[in-house]
């Protein structure tokens, strides 16, 4: 079967409605003045750790994990599958990666991650594609699974290890670091003059290249290989054309079990190095419930994404900046970002008036204008807040991006071989 046979099926993303693409200058200039708008607000508020070199650093550890899940939900997703039990994928992956982590080093822990997750695609796999049974059931079901499965090991594993408990494992040994010399230095003494913009972006490179590790350099990678794999390779086309079409895609000589099956594995083994990197990098230790809802934010990111391995980045480095100003200043940076979150509503506002959308400018200016009144009214936000500001940040991002989004036609629609005859 030719490549361009399957192309004549509904794999290919359509442009919704006429828009244009958004082109890779498009996407280096929304970077752009992001930053310039993040350096704007740190210079009013005088939030100087925003755009710190640890806020970037510590950012990245944090979306690594949520952009391993998303990764994982975009694989399936892209073949019909809705994966729901990326959370109980990313549970196997911690607790394997730690077991394995702390016995025979932190690579094999790795692996041993991978293989956990893999293993709960897999069961979801045979629950969804081959039983056919509803994909959020089969999804919720794996979490429940992998709570109780993990706690189950944990109790005669850990509990008898040195160091160990029920509901935790041993320290395990951390993956070698990267920091340029001289190089992560220089720009970290740039970001500490504060000046505006300048030392914003040495903040995020200093971020990127300090105290890196290596097994983050191998996920940042993943992301373009998800691309040159899915929409670059026939494999990648047939892949996709399960997602949209099924049935053509059967028509036309596609095992479509043999690839939904792939993508399902591919999908675990992805979320399962999210969880093994959570116990060896961000931790070092595995820790009952330390996923802390990860799966499903990453999921979140891949819908904010438009099911596309580059949106899917954006949207995970996005949540990972929120936990991380959780973390880091507190009070102080959330409260920044109230101003900023006024200064978006008010391009929200006029986007819309230029659309002639009045109801929802209107919407979007009350929002602004009680925004502007919180942040000037106020000099700190509280804790609760704080605590919620990455899943407030969630429910926002898709709120206002949902209008945009286009799922794969057969995402999540039962499917049986031979049903087009």
């Amino acid at each position: 079967m030719s490549t361009s046979t399957v192309s004549a099926t509904s794999a290919a993303p359509k442009k919704d409605g006429g828009r244009r693409k958004v082109t890779l200058p498009w996407i280096l200039l929304m970077i752009a003045g992001g930053l310039a708008l993040i350096s704007l607000v740190r210079v009013i508020s005088g939030a100087d750790d925003l755009t710190s070199v640890g806020q970037v650093s510590g950012a990245l550890q944090l979306a690594v994990p949520i952009g391993l899940a998303g990764l994982g939900g975009l694989w399936a997703e892209r073949a019909g599958v809705v994966n729901i039990g990326l959370e109980g994928m990313m549970i196997l992956g911690t607790w394997f990666g730690a077991w394995a982590g702390y016995q025979w080093g932190p690579w094999t822990g790795v692996l041993m991650g991978i293989v956990g997750g893999a293993l709960g695609g897999l069961l979801h796999a045979i629950i969804t594609v081959t039983f056919n049974v509803n994909h959020i059931v089969s999804g919720v079901a794996v979490n429940i699974l992998a709570v109780g499965f993990t706690q189950y090991l944990s109790n005669f594993t850990f509990d008898k290890a040195p160091g160990g408990s029920s509901k935790q494992s041993p320290r395990i040994d951390p993956i070698t670091e990267i920091t340029i010399p001289g190089v992560s230095d220089w720009l970290a003494t740039l970001q500490g003059k504060h000046w505006f913009l300048i030392s914003d972006l040495a903040g995020v490179l200093g971020g990127l290249v300090t105290n890196l590790s290596l097994l983050t350099v191998v996920a940042v990678l993943l992301v373009p290989a998800t691309w040159w794999v899915l929409w670059r390779t026939s494999f990648g086309l047939r892949l996709r054309s399960c997602g949209e079409n099924p049935v053509a895609a059967e028509s036309l000589g596609v095992n479509v079990y043999k690839y939904k099956y792939i993508a399902v594995v591919v999908s675990g083994a992805m979320a399962g190095l999210g969880g093994a990197f959570l116990a060896i990098v961000s931790t070092g230790i595995y820790q009952e419930g330390q996923t802390g809802g990860r799966g499903y934010i990453g999921l979140a990111a891949m819908i904010f994404g438009n099911w596309m391995p580059g949106g899917m980045a954006l949207g995970s480095g996005l949540f990972g900046f929120t936990y991380s100003l959780r973390l880091r200043g507190g009070s102080e940076n959330v409260h920044a970002m109230l101003l900023l979150l006024a200064i978006l509503l008010v391009v929200v506002l006029v986007w819309q008036l230029y659309k002639k959308k009045y109801v929802q400018g209107a919407i979007a200016a009350a929002c602004a204008g009680g925004l502007f009144l919180w942040y000037t009214l106020t000099d700190s936000v509280p804790s609760q807040f704080v605590d919620a500001a990455p899943y407030v940040t969630t429910l926002l991002v898709l709120a206002l991006s949902a209008q945009r989004l286009r799922m794969p036609k057969a995402d999540g629609l039962p499917y049986r071989k031979g049903q087009g005859k």
